[in-house]
């Protein structure tokens, strides 16, 4: 999937002369089109703030213009984070020729440690070494990384690249720096995929830096290959003779034909269960059309869906709605066509193109009789939206803790900026419920899990409502 394949490479041209990678050129080409077309500009930009967002953007505009092009995505993400919406973002295009982004990073900062140098400088002190030095492979055996100490600062780290992709990324580029205080270790940075900053945060646990979300590192010895193929396929197992777990790392819609077939393989087994629990955890959501055929199991009353309204510009309709994939189902080809017609019927507005509606099943399931959600900070966008309306349900709780708060603002426009490395990624359509829900905190479950419970799974199956 490409989301996971995404941020797998997280961890780790020459231009045409038809392009611009000025970094001042594109700053204000952002500026313009989040202006114009973000559906939550009016609401993120008022009157108490306006002076302050004024010299913030003037701010950047002035360091745009001494900005080098392969720091200039890291400067326009710091004006992005002003509005705290995870569904903007400046992307790094890696369909570019392979010597076109070597040569776009050939600048950024290097070491003079190597691999062979390195394990020379390990075997000369196994005994004074800190824990964290040493060579560290990613789970994946895609990146291989060295952490030394960096010479001039005592209680300072550099992470290096042994092994990585050969595109963005070559052996002895800088990945990150860590500091040591007392016997914690955080980064003081750590370059994404496309070099910029990315809020990575660790744990050290003996031979094994999990970094989340990025995946797992593991000290000298390689671990077995983890394939990666079907990783965000929804599974279902059985915990024991009344209890079901139906997990969902995704509801991207190139999911939605997996989703549906293994309801339908698992019809009968959940309809002899009593207790069916849902792990929506780190999923980052993707289409509501991906989790419809999950809600029949868990109504008992009619489910009213999120109203919501598109900013009909010509940007956000030639960019986010005229291009349908023929790689996706036929209903939801026709359903964006009918989109595109009243969108652009509406031309200028902030048109009301999903109206509340009304979900109603013929049939109200014995069981499973009792639903249990787990989501957590990562569980956003159309996962939200799905906690949102199975919550409707008497059968349903929600556990764990506040989801992301990520659908105030939500679909996708890609626009290509002037440098045809960079893809600016921003949301048209605006929820009506951030008329009230302004601060879009999250959701909250109705049993939040203490934060000392590590088996969530164990934690909602033994919980006696």
């Amino acid at each position: 999937m490409k989301y996971i394949y995404f941020l797998l490479f997280l961890l780790f041209t020459d231009p045409s002369q038809a392009q611009n990678c000025n970094c001042s050129d594109n700053f204000n080409f952002m500026v313009k089109r989040i202006k114009k077309n973000y559906a939550g500009y009016n609401d993120m930009v008022l009157k108490n703030n306006q002076k302050q967002f004024d010299r913030f953007t003037d701010s950047l505009q002035q360091v745009a213009k001494i900005t080098n092009r392969d720091k200039c995505i890291s400067l326009c993400k710091e004006w992005l984070d002003f509005f705290k919406d995870r569904h903007m973002s400046i992307v790094f295009n890696a369909n570019q020729p392979k010597d076109s982004i070597l040569n776009f990073f050939a600048k950024e900062e290097r070491t003079k440690w190597s691999k062979d140098n390195l394990k020379s400088y390990l075997n000369a002190n196994k005994y004074s070494l800190d824990s964290i030095e040493g060579i560290w492979n990613h789970e994946s055996n895609i990146f291989k990384l060295g952490i030394v100490r960096d010479s001039l600062i005592h209680d300072e780290f550099i992470g290096f690249t042994i092994k990585a992709d050969g595109i963005f990324w070559i052996p002895q580029q800088i990945k990150f720096k860590i500091k040591k205080i007392n016997k914690t270790y955080n980064f003081m940075y750590f370059l994404a995929r496309d070099h910029s900053n990315y809020p990575a945060k660790m744990i050290l646990l003996k031979d094994t830096i999990d970094l989340k979300e990025l995946g797992k590192f593991y000290k000298n010895g390689s671990p077995k290959h983890n394939a990666q193929v079907g990783i965000n396929n929804p599974k279902f197992k059985k915990l024991d003779n009344k209890t079901g777990l139906l997990t969902i790392p995704s509801f991207d819609i190139s999911l939605r034909q997996e989703t549906d077939s293994l309801m339908l393989k698992i019809d009968s087994v959940l309809l002899n269960t009593d207790h069916l629990i849902i792990d929506l955890r780190n999923n980052h959501g993707g289409a509501v059309g991906a989790f419809k055929k999950i809600l029949p199991y868990i109504y008992t009353n009619p489910i009213l869906t999120e109203s919501a309204q598109v900013l009909a510009t010509d940007d956000n309709i030639k960019d986010g709605f005229e291009d349908t994939s023929t790689d996706l189902p036929q209903d939801v080809q026709d359903s964006f066509k009918q989109n595109l017609i009243k969108l652009k019927a509406h031309l200028g507005e902030m048109y009301l193109l999903y109206p509340v509606d009304t979900i109603r099943y013929t049939n109200i399931f014995k069981k499973p009789s009792r639903v249990s959600i787990l989501m957590n900070k990562e569980s956003s966008s159309s996962t939200e939206l799905f906690a949102l309306q199975a919550r409707q349900s008497s059968k349903v709780k929600l556990y764990g803790t506040n989801s992301a708060g990520s659908i105030n603002y939500v679909e996708r426009v890609e626009t290509q900026m002037p440098c045809k490395f960079f893809t600016l990624i921003y949301p048209p359509t605006r929820l009506l419920r951030a008329n009230t829900e302004k601060a879009n905190i999250g959701i909250k479950p109705d049993i939040e899990i203490p934060s000392e419970v590590k088996d969530w799974i164990k934690y909602v199956k033994d919980y006696r409502l």
